[in-house]
Order: structure tokens, then C-alpha cells, then sequence
């Protein structure tokens, strides 16, 4: 092999997928469950610049219950070696838009290295029509399945694991199960679903608000309003296949901020109220009393500043689907930090 065909291969790798996102999608794919029938979807080519690999934009749509997506935070799974998945494969081209691909392919020879485009597609060729493993890009079964692409987690593109689906597009008979442990399932839309919670700000409700005393308990609450379930559903249009990905609140955990504080209770962790409510409102008269959720500082603040008190919510994550599975996911939990100012007893001499 000459250093010119050595270095139009290495330019055809490095190209292919970017080139191929320029593909226009002429024909309907059905994801797998009737390509090229009416009331399907498009499919769309894109791709990786770095190893020639031909994914598509994922077709997974979410919509929410319970809440905004608004000013909201993203959950941390409990489980620290858990993460939403960062790619899978879904039924993404008709054997209608393959052709094309190729078709295209040739006639950007000379836009860019000449040759390029001519060489590009005879390895399609050879993949696609020429029986390795596919004859004439599987035109005879248009409309009797799909080809499965790898496609990329939008909120994770950038993850090393994202590369991990590396595979060119293969072909899936229609009503078929893929031979492919990331090919998407209800499992991945659930998992995928849990990265779209849309979880509210833990700000705390504290009685004093403008500042605490020391060994007097300060008074920590939430409102059941705005902590209570939250929903979301991922569909892929064209295959039937959804899930439902469920948050639910369970506790607070309070961190006050120094060692030099006792939390109510002694654990930090204030449960979920029968209502959906945390803790107890202040009200006039219970300055003394100890609170369900609350914080009481050993001492006050000085020179090195407020102490950072910290409100964490765990969320409880079970999902379900449209074919009867279902289960529970890792916890997820969100917090965010307030600063509290302490003062010393004042004492009055008469």
C-alpha cells in the first residue's frame, strides 16, 4: 500500500461520519417497526469525526410530570459507580437512506481530496451492497426493518463511554429482538429518563432567617407544595417502546457546616412527613422546644466567615414501562449549600 492510498484511508476515516451528517433523509425509517411506512419518522445521519463511525441524533423524546424543568438541578446517583447510560443503538436508517449515504459519498469526489469520496464508497460498497455482510443495501427489505445505529446520550457526548457503541449501522428484521446488549430497551429509556428529573432547588425554610443563636435551636422545614413526586416519560417514536422514571422524595439530610453543632435529630436525617412536608414551620412560643428538623450551633461564627449549612434530598427511583417491566433505580440525591451567621447570647445588666 503507497503512503497516498495510506493517507486517503486515514482521511476517509476520520471524515466519514461528519460527511455522512450532510445526507439528506429522503426516506421514512420506522424504527424497527415498519421502515418506510406511513406515520413514521425520519432518520437523520450523523456522526463521530474521531473513528468513522456512522451514528445517528437518538429519536428519544421526554416529556415531564410533576414540575418544570425550569431552575432545576440534576441528581447524583447514590451509587457512585452508576451513571445513566452514554450511548446504545436504535433503529436509526432504511436500506433507502444507506444507498444514499454512499450515493453521496461519490459525489463529493473532488469537493474535498480527489479520490476521497470514490474510495469512501466502495468500503461502504463493500459493507452495504456488495454481500459483507449486506447485498444491495438490503433494498428488497424496505420496509421490513431497520438499520440499528449507535447514537450518543446528548447529556453525556462527551463521556469516554459515549465512544463504547462503535459499531456501523446493522441490520434488524422488523419484530425482531437486536443481537446487541446496548440495543436501546425500556431499561436504557428509563435510565436515560433519570438524567431529566426535573428535581427543584433544596432551599430550606429556617426559623430565625436572619440569623442563629448559640444553643438555641434553629428551626429547618420544607413546603409539601414543591417536594413531591416528579415523573418523567422517554418514548422512541416508531417502536413502541417507553418508560416511566419516578422521583420521589424521602429525607433531608442536614449538614451543618461545623462539627461544632448538634442537628435534630442527632442523625441529620429528617424524614419525609405523611403530607409530603419536611420538618415543622416555626411558630410564636417554641423558641425553647426542640424541633423534628433543626440545627443548634456550639458556637458562633467569627473572622473566617458564615458556616456553610448544607440541605441534601434523597430521592427515591423506580421506573416502568409499557411492557410490564419495571423496577428501581439508584437514589438520587440533590443538595445545595446556605450560609448561616451565628451570634453569641446577648445578656442585659439592669
Amino acid at each position: 500500500m503507497n503512503h497516498r492510498t495510506t493517507v486517503l484511508r486515514a482521511v476517509a476515516a476520520s471524515t466519514l461520519a461528519v460527511v455522512v451528517a450532510a445526507v439528506p433523509s429522503t426516506a421514512t425509517a420506522g424504527g424497527g417497526k415498519g421502515g418506510g411506512k406511513k406515520g413514521s419518522y425520519e432518520g437523520s445521519a450523523g456522526g463521530s469525526s474521531k473513528d468513522g463511525v456512522i451514528r445517528a441524533e437518538t429519536k428519544v423524546t421526554v416529556t415531564t410530570d410533576g414540575g418544570s424543568r425550569a431552575s432545576t438541578g440534576t441528581l447524583t446517583p447514590s451509587n457512585s459507580n452508576w451513571t445513566p447510560p452514554a450511548c446504545w443503538y436504535e433503529p436509526s436508517f432504511s436500506p433507502k437512506e444507506i444507498e444514499t449515504a454512499v450515493n453521496t459519498w461519490r459525489s463529493i469526489d473532488g469537493f474535498v481530496l480527489r479520490g476521497v469520496g470514490a474510495m469512501v464508497g466502495d468500503m461502504l460498497d463493500h459493507r452495504y451492497k456488495n454481500g459483507h455482510p449486506y447485498k444491495d443495501y438490503n433494498l428488497d427489505k424496505q420496509g421490513e426493518g431497520m438499520f440499528w445505529a449507535a447514537v450518543k446520550n446528548p447529556k453525556r457526548k462527551d463521556d469516554p463511554e459515549a465512544n463504547a457503541c462503535d459499531k456501523q449501522p446493522f441490520w434488524v428484521d422488523e419484530g425482531e429482538p437486536p443481537k446487541e446488549p446496548l440495543a436501546v430497551s425500556p431499561k436504557v429509556l428509563a435510565e436515560y429518563a433519570y438524567d431529566e428529573l426535573p428535581v427543584p432547588d433544596t432551599e430550606i425554610e429556617m426559623a430565625p432567617t436572619d440569623r442563629s443563636t448559640v444553643n438555641l435551636p434553629t428551626w429547618i422545614w420544607l413546603d409539601k407544595a414543591k417536594f413531591k413526586k416528579r415523573s418523567v416519560t422517554a418514548s422512541l417514536p416508531g417502536t413502541g417502546l417507553s418508560a416511566t422514571t419516578t422521583a420521589e422524595p424521602v429525607s433531608l439530610h442536614i449538614d451543618p457546616g461545623t462539627a461544632d453543632a448538634q442537628t435534630y435529630p442527632a442523625s441529620g436525617e429528617c424524614a419525609i412527613n405523611a403530607d409530603g412536608s419536611i420538618g415543622e414551620p416555626y411558630a410564636k412560643g417554641k423558641a425553647d422546644q426542640t424541633p423534628p428538623c433543626g440545627v443548634s450551633y456550639l458556637r458562633a461564627t467569627g473572622d473566617d466567615g458564615p458556616f456553610p449549612l448544607r440541605a441534601t434530598v434523597t430521592w427515591k427511583i423506580s421506573w416502568t414501562s409499557t411492557n410490564g417491566q419495571g423496577g428501581d433505580l439508584p437514589d438520587g440525591t440533590f443538595g445545595t449549600t446556605q450560609d448561616v451567621t451565628v451570634r453569641e447570647i446577648q445578656s442585659v445588666n439592669r
